[in-house]
């Protein structure tokens, strides 16, 4: 695997390959020097297009733990302001030697560009680009959904994720259905039929118009942003409609069985997809989400540009 473009790209194999690498990284994590000297030497770019705390901060903080000089490039304030188009922004990395390009666009399909255009020769890992995919998003909530409900080296194949709001404008709803299919979880999409995307009939999900029957046999639930940056045009009655049909609350917290966990990829929007009482009760993972998202990009820079931990470099 050269870059990491799509969810999509991914084998079983390797999918899980980047869960046990980051289980094995997560040692390293407990420890008081969590630094390994693996990418000594090399450098990767933060270029991001669009606002980011989670994602850029995380693969930041990944790299660093990997000992890796880090560049983090923004486009507010930054020659793109002015108009400087992506090809040149990517040759002006190239010639300062970038080894990996974590981007993260508002354009469905800029990653691929900046991957095939042979404007560089360094990594590619697409951390979001428009509504189309944010895989690394899609491994640490694998990741996490594995280690509450099967175990750190636990099979994912019947595990049943419910994954509900803003489908249309979610990248990380597509990476996630396409992730999990990849792992043999079985997906359901819940969303009011205004927030679904063209052709998802042909996911490889399930979709369902109401929220309360999908609760009651989920071991996972995934509340998504309702983007309303993104919308142009009225997608629901109110928020408090969208919120007493959509939102999850603690009545709704009561229909989870068993060890039923709730994500959310974040940021919130309290009180409207989630309530407050909810994203801190027992069953959130919401936090340990964050954490886990710096293991899974460690895992990703390390496979992609270091290969596999040693057992001595992790045990050191």
């Amino acid at each position: 695997m050269k870059h990491l473009l799509s969810a999509g790209d991914l084998d079983r194999d390797q999918a899980v390959k980047i869960l046990d690498t980051a289980g094995e990284l997560a040692a390293v994590a407990s420890r008081p020097v969590k630094k390994l000297p693996t990418l000594r030497g090399r450098t990767v770019v933060n270029l991001f297009f669009e606002d980011s705390t989670r994602t850029r901060i995380s693969f930041e903080a990944a790299a660093k733990r990997l000992s890796a000089d880090v560049i983090n490039f923004a486009a507010k304030g930054s020659s793109v302001s002015k108009g400087e188009s992506l090809k040149d922004t990517a040759l002006t990395l190239e010639a300062m030697g970038a080894d990996a390009v974590v981007i993260r666009h508002g354009a469905s399909g800029a990653p691929h560009r900046l991957a095939t255009s042979g404007w560089i020769n360094g990594v590619v890992i697409n951390a979001g680009d428009g509504s189309h995919e944010h895989p690394t998003q899609a491994l640490l909530d694998a990741y996490t959904i594995r280690r509450n409900l099967v175990g750190p080296t636990g099979d994912l194949a019947g595990v049943r994720v419910t994954i509900v709001g803003d489908v249309l404008h979610s990248r990380v709803a597509r990476s996630n259905v396409l992730l999990l299919d990849t792992l043999g979880a079985d997906v359901t999409l819940v969303a009011p039929p205004t927030l679904l995307p063209v052709g998802v009939e042909t996911w490889p999900c399930e979709v369902s118009y109401e929220l309360d029957q999908p609760l009651t046999a989920t071991d996972a639930v995934m509340m998504l942003r309702v983007q309303r940056e993104r919308m142009n045009a009225s997608y629901f009655p109110s928020e408090r409609e969208y919120s007493r049909r959509y939102g999850l609350n603690a009545d709704r917290l009561a229909m989870l069985t068993g060890s039923a966990i709730v994500l959310h990829p974040g940021p919130m929007n309290r009180g409207m997809e989630i309530t407050a009482d909810v994203a801190d009760s027992q069953r959130s993972v919401i936090i340990e989400q964050v954490g886990n998202g710096v293991l899974v990009r460690m895992a990703v820079l390390y496979l992609l540009l270091g290969g596999a931990p040693t057992q001595r470099e992790v045990s050191r």
